[in-house]
């Protein structure tokens, strides 16, 4: 069996991806330019995130017995993500997201879950090993919660830290953040969680000191453009947002997930680790798709050298 420095629990599915000029209104067509059919789901696009970046990675979850599921299986292995406990079900289809993104890079997305919802706890289970002998799980909201929760569970009891993208937005139980190393939620997500309206900084190192009380050990709001706050029980810091020009904003909390599991198993502290997932996430969405703009590390030390943010983190991109 070989071990993992990331281990993924999550959603594989098709991504079919519209560009407009703009967002249709309700009970309207836009006639659309450009058509892109782009593998995607949350679990993937992390899994592919922290393996570009050169981390060792394996992926969980469910795919369906369709042409879907083998060009998801198929890009996976290309991105040398291991696939050897993703399920092939034979009963649904695999995962499909419907996504429209205007001029100015903003998304809307509809998902039809398919075998993403049929991800289970036993599935889970089948992975104990490997992810027994990971530095990190990595898992998020779009497969059912008992899966989530068995994964947590397992590293828990095998003292693995736990990194979990609160998306999509939901509420959690407390049971479930106590068992919880990081949590990393965009504005929306931190406000169903915690109750608070985030809306800025401050309203955001509000919901992260909450999420600390809630069980937690480490806490990241993510601002879009305006950057992330990390917030741990010694120090709370705002790292500023990345100016760039987007084109497509649909994989940028995916690339900021991965780029924080990569930094994190590979020893930086957790502001560093959310400097460098800043970067990457603002970096993915100069480019159209999910996983096909996530950065290489090679990219991202050429952009954070552009821009004056490579401090600190030096010793990461040393290429091997």
């Amino acid at each position: 069996m070989s071990s993992f420095e990331v281990v993924v629990v999550g959603s594989l599915h098709m991504d079919l991806i519209v560009k407009l000029a703009r967002i249709p209104a309700k009970g309207e067509t836009v006639i659309g330019g450009s058509f892109q059919l782009s593998p995607g789901g949350k679990g993937a696009n992390q899994a592919v995130a922290a393996a570009r970046l050169g981390a060792s990675v394996a992926i969980v979850g469910r795919v369906g017995s369709d042409l879907f599921g083998d060009l998801l299986l198929e890009r996976l292995r290309k991105e040398n993500v291991a696939i050897d406990y993703v399920v092939k079900d034979v009963e649904t289809h695999s995962g499909v997201a419907l996504i429209m993104v205007d001029k100015d890079g903003n998304n809307l997305i509809a998902v039809a879950s398919g075998a993403d919802a049929r991800c289970s706890p036993s599935d889970v289970d089948a992975a104990e090993n490997v992810i027994a002998s990971s530095k990190a799980i990595l898992t998020q909201l779009e497969i059912p919660l008992a899966a989530v929760e068995r994964g947590v569970a397992i590293a828990r009891r095998h003292e693995v830290p736990v990194i979990l993208n609160a998306a999509p937005a939901q509420r959690l139980p407390r049971r479930l953040l106590e068992m919880v190393d990081v949590v990393v939620a965009n504005r929306i997500e931190a406000s169903v969680l915690t109750g608070v309206r985030v809306n800025d900084v401050s309203s955001a190192v509000r919901a992260g000191k909450r999420l600390l009380a809630m069980g937690v050990k480490y806490a990241v709001v993510t601002l879009g453009r305006r950057g992330a706050v990390t917030v741990d029980r010694k120090e709370t810091v705002y790292l500023r947002g990345v100016k760039v020009k987007a084109v497509d904003a649909t994989g940028a909390g995916d690339a900021f997930c991965g780029a924080l599991a990569f930094g994190l198993v590979r020893g930086i502290k957790i502001h560093d680790a959310a400097e460098l997932a800043n970067n990457a996430a603002a970096l993915a969405t100069t480019k159209l798709g999910a996983q096909e703009a996530m950065p290489t590390l090679a990219e991202l030390h050429k952009f954070m050298t552009s821009n004056g943010r490579a401090k600190n983190l030096e010793s990461l991109f040393t290429i091997k």
